[in-house]
């Protein structure tokens, strides 16, 4: 089946899972990912029992910590 990841087409096998893709992937630290299918959030307590279907198109979202910036 066609699947798009990050704006990337790919050939993927039938029933793939999303912790499968994960692993293809080889996304860092799975566990602070967020997942968006078809443009809708993946809620954590579903990402392992996610299977992914033809035609959808998956990114992987990383959400960066950072301090403020001032003049002291």
């Amino acid at each position: 089946m066609k699947i798009t990841v990050s704006g990337t087409a790919k050939e993927v096998k039938d029933g793939l899972t999303l912790p499968e893709l994960i692993e293809l992937e080889n996304v860092e630290q799975p566990e602070y990912v967020t997942v968006s299918i078809n443009e809708e959030f993946v809620a954590s307590a579903d990402k392992d029992s996610t299977v992914l279907k033809d035609g959808d198109s998956v990114e992987f979202l990383y959400f960066m910590g950072g301090g403020s910036y001032g003049v002291n």
